[in-house]
C-alpha cells in the first residue's frame, strides 16, 4: 500500500471490472492534467476553465445525464465513487467536478423541463457550463428554512435580491440554483430554485474567500440586486424548493462520504509508509509498540468506513438509501477522517506540520467535511428524529 494508492480494490465485491477500468482512466488523467499543476493552482485559488472541457472531453462528468442531452446516461453511483475516491487519494482538491456531477447537476436532470435539460445539460457534460448552487447565506447555513434572499413574482420574470456565501465553483460557475424564497408567508412552501446564468444584469460575485484548505478550489460570495430571472429559469414548481433539496440532499451526503472514507484509506498508507521509513532510536518507528497499535486502529476504522460506505452506495443505486442513513455515513466518515488525519500529523512529527508533506494538506483539507453539506450536529439530529425522538 501507498499513500497514494490506498489499499487493493479487489477485496470490494461492489466494484466490477468496468468501475475499474474507469478508475485507471480517472487515474491517468489525474497523472497527466492535475498532479503537475496543482501547486500552482493553490497558489492561484482556482483550476483553469480549460480543465473542465478536458475532463468532459475524457467522459469524467456527469455519468448520468440521459444520451438524448449529451451523457453517457449511466445512473451507477459507483462511478461517481470512483471518481471521488481517484482525486481524494491524489490530493486533487481544487477541481470540483463531484459538486458538479453528484450534487447540482442531478438537480437539473430530475426537475428541469424539456428545454431547460437541452439548453444545460449538454454543457454541463462537456465542460462548458460549470455549476454551483446557492443555499448559504451570512445568516443562514444548516437551517435551509432561516433564508432571506427573495424572489419576487413579476409576471414572467421573478426579481432576485440577497446574498449567498461559501458557494463551491462560485468563480467560475455558468450556472448557479439559487434556493430563495417566492412566498415569505408560506415557511419551507415558500422556498423556490431559480436558475441565474452568468451575465445576468445584477449578478455579481465577491471575492474569492480565503479558505484554510481546499486552496485550489474557487468559494465565491454571490449577490443579487434586483436580478431579473425569466420564469423560463424555475426549476420545479414554485414553493417545491425544499422538498427538491430534501429529496437531493442525500446523494450530497453519500458523496462526501464516499471522499471521507478515501481520504481515511489515503492518510493510513501515508502512515504505513512513514511508519516503515523513518527511524529513531535505531529502527523504524512502527516497530515500537505504540505506533503500530496506532495504525492497526487506523486501518480498522477505515476498513469499517469502507465497507459502510460501500453498502450506502449499493442500497443508493437500488434507490433504497434513506435520509436517516445517508446521515450516519455523512457525520460518521468525516468525524472519522478528522479525527485519522490528527493522529497521523502526530505520527510524523514535526514533518506533519511542513506544507510539503500531503498529511499536512490532507490535515487543513479535511476540517471541512463535518461542515458542507450539513453539518455533524445537524447529521444526528436527523438521524435523532427518524428513531422517534
Amino acid at each position: 500500500m501507498s499513500g497514494l494508492d490506498g489499499p487493493d480494490h479487489r477485496d470490494r465485491p461492489i466494484l466490477e471490472a468496468e468501475h475499474e477500468a474507469f478508475r485507471a482512466t480517472v487515474r491517468e488523467f489525474l497523472e497527466r492534467e492535475v498532479r503537475p499543476h496543482h501547486a500552482q493552482w493553490e497558489a492561484d485559488g482556482i483550476v483553469p476553465r480549460e480543465l473542465w472541457t478536458k475532463a468532459g472531453a475524457q467522459g469524467l462528468l456527469c455519468f448520468d445525464v440521459p444520451e438524448e442531452y449529451g451523457g453517457a446516461g449511466v445512473t451507477d453511483f459507483r462511478y461517481n465513487m470512483v471518481l471521488a475516491e481517484e482525486m481524494t487519494k491524489a490530493g486533487a482538491s481544487g477541481p470540483g467536478f463531484p459538486v458538479h456531477t453528484d450534487i447540482i447537476v442531478p438537480y437539473l436532470t430530475s426537475l428541469g423541463t424539456d428545454e431547460q435539460k437541452r439548453r444545460w445539460l449538454p454543457g454541463c457534460v462537456s465542460g462548458e457550463t460549470i455549476t454551483a448552487i446557492a443555499m448559504t447565506e451570512p445568516g443562514a447555513g444548516s437551517d435551509l428554512q432561516g433564508i432571506r434572499t427573495t424572489a419576487i413574482d413579476k409576471g414572467d420574470h421573478y426579481v432576485l435580491n440577497g446574498s449567498k456565501t461559501f458557494i463551491s465553483n462560485g468563480i467560475l460557475a455558468d450556472l448557479v440554483i439559487v434556493v430563495a424564497r417566492t412566498d415569505p408567508e408560506a415557511g419551507h412552501r415558500g422556498i423556490s430554485l431559480l436558475v441565474v446564468e452568468r451575465g445576468m444584469a445584477g449578478f455579481e460575485r465577491g471575492r474569492n474567500l480565503d479558505k484554510m484548505g481546499l486552496k485550489a478550489q474557487d468559494t465565491a460570495e454571490l449577490f443579487f440586486e434586483d436580478v431579473e430571472v425569466p420564469k423560463q429559469n424555475l426549476l420545479g414548481d414554485e414553493g417545491s424548493g425544499f422538498i427538491s433539496l430534501m429529496t437531493n440532499l442525500p446523494q450530497e451526503r453519500l458523496s462526501i462520504a464516499t471522499m471521507a472514507a478515501a481520504a481515511c484509506e489515503a492518510v493510513l498508507g501515508m502512515c504505513l509508509d512513514y511508519a516503515k521509513e523513518r527511524e529513531a532510536f535505531g529502527r523504524p518507528i512502527g516497530k515500537f509498540q505504540h505506533n503500530r497499535f496506532l495504525v492497526a486502529e487506523m486501518a480498522t476504522e477505515a476498513r469499517v468506513a469502507r465497507v459502510f460506505v460501500d453498502d450506502c452506495v449499493r442500497l443508493h443505486n437500488a434507490g433504497k438509501l434513506d435520509t436517516s442513513l445517508a446521515a450516519m455515513a455523512k457525520w460518521w466518515t468525516t468525524e472519522l477522517q478528522t479525527k485519522i488525519v490528527d493522529r497521523a500529523v502526530q505520527l510524523h512529527g514535526g514533518y506533519g506540520y511542513m506544507n510539503e508533506y500531503p498529511v499536512a494538506r490532507a490535515y487543513v483539507d479535511s476540517r471541512v467535511q463535518t461542515i458542507y453539506g450539513g453539518t455533524t450536529e445537524i447529521q444526528k439530529e436527523i438521524i435523532g428524529r427518524s428513531l422517534g425522538l
